[in-house]
């Protein structure tokens, strides 16, 4: 029996290289919850629990994935058999409800010790394996600011890093947003794909105008433009509406999927592991986004390395991967925590191909930016801002 010999789950902080403005809060750092365990044969597992602006996004902070995994997921590892994946989390889920980010860092972690025990990569251990060892990797223009947003789209397509741009927008008046995103497409033209996400800020009326504008200015995508409960209202704008509807917060693994699928209610399904409670449960989603015809694009919540590695090998086992990734989250900080930084060159990001999730940390990097290292901590989100 692969017994649990060892658990340590802390908070990093680390700086994003400029504010990153959403509808419901601007981010000046990303603060991330990692997961370390080790077995009685001394084989670790790391696993990552992340989420957008504290309690601004969901409803799972920081502070309370930790709280989750240290006082009530730690208890039942210990009782379990490691290197039984699913027996494990299936104990976990039976002793904690919801919890949907703490439970994917801790099957992260288990499925990068049991692909590191037998030898191979995370992504062989999911569905039916890999089947692509890159992908393609958006980019999300947040500052704001339409002429800075335009050079920072420039830059990446001179670097030939990324090619699809998504623009975070809501908090503005409908027809402001629209002009923003319109100077945007316009300017990068045919040589980008250009997408938005509005956080849910939206009513079903400003969507309506919002999306028929949107499609008018050149814009491919909308993701979630109103509220991920209002499946009725999602589904009339995707019947009605000539731009795609991309569901995200609505869905939170592979119950929502369903729902949304049989209403009809979206286009593309955004595919998050931690949203779906784990990467078993993403690659469900997928699958069922997949027998409705529906279009998948591999979400972030902005992760670290380790987050984002796990992503990739979820997204890297799927077929059809039309409408591309957002696996950016590492480049969206100035510091990078692991060893080896990922490898993004001609607009994709290549999947590592070592045991387990095939990453290891910069164990010094990761001692400053601890949240409970002896300096200051940083603030993370100015909420609203």
């Amino acid at each position: 029996m692969a017994g649990l010999s060892h658990a340590d789950t802390f908070i990093v902080d680390v700086p994003t290289i400029r504010p990153h403005v959403l509808a419901m809060a601007t981010m000046h750092a990303q603060s991330m919850v990692i997961v370390r365990l080790t077995d009685a044969d001394g084989i670790e597992g790391i696993g990552e629990g992340t989420t957008i602006g504290g309690l601004s996004y969901g409803e799972e902070s920081p502070e309370s994935i930790k709280s989750a995994i240290d006082t009530y997921i730690v208890p039942v590892l210990e009782t379990c058999d490691l290197a039984q994946v699913g027996a494990t989390m299936a104990k976990v889920a039976r002793c904690v409800r919801g919890n949907h980010f703490a439970k994917c860092a801790v099957e992260t972690a288990l499925l990068d010790m049991a692909g590191k025990r037998l030898g191979i990569p995370v992504s062989e251990l999911i569905g039916g394996g890999r089947v692509r060892d890159s992908l393609p990797v958006a980019w999300t223009l947040a500052s704001g600011d339409t002429a800075r947003d335009i050079a920072e789209g420039e830059e990446m397509l001179g670097l030939r890093r990324h090619r699809i741009f998504k623009l975070k927008i809501g908090k503005r008046d409908v027809r402001d947003d629209v002009a923003h995103v319109g100077a945007i497409c316009k300017a990068l033209g045919d040589r980008a794909s250009v997408r938005v996400d509005v956080n849910q800020n939206w009513s079903e009326a400003q969507a309506k105008i919002g999306m028929a504008m949107l499609h008018d200015v050149g814009c491919d995508l909308v993701e979630q433009p109103i509220a991920g409960d209002a499946i009725a209202a999602m589904a009339r704008l995707s019947k009605n509406q000539p731009v795609p509807l991309m569901a995200d917060e609505a869905l939170n693994g592979p119950r929502s999927a369903m729902r949304i699928a049989s209403a009809h209610a979206a286009s593309v399904f955004a595919l998050k592991i931690a949203q779906s409670g784990g990467l078993f449960a993403a690659a469900d989603v997928a699958a069922i986004g997949a027998a409705a015809g529906i279009g998948l694009y591999g979400g972030t919540m902005l992760e670290g390395g380790v987050g984002t590695v796990a992503s990739a090998h979820v997204f890297a086992t799927l077929p059809d991967l039309a409408w591309g990734t957002e696996l950016f989250g590492p480049l969206l900080q100035t510091e990078d925590i692991l060893r080896d930084p990922l490898g993004y060159a001609d607009f994709s990001l290549a999947v590592p191909t070592g045991s387990g999730l095939g990453i290891a940390f910069d164990e010094d990097k990761l001692a400053f930016f601890r949240r409970d290292r002896k300096s200051p901590v940083l603030h993370a989100v100015t909420a609203g801002a």
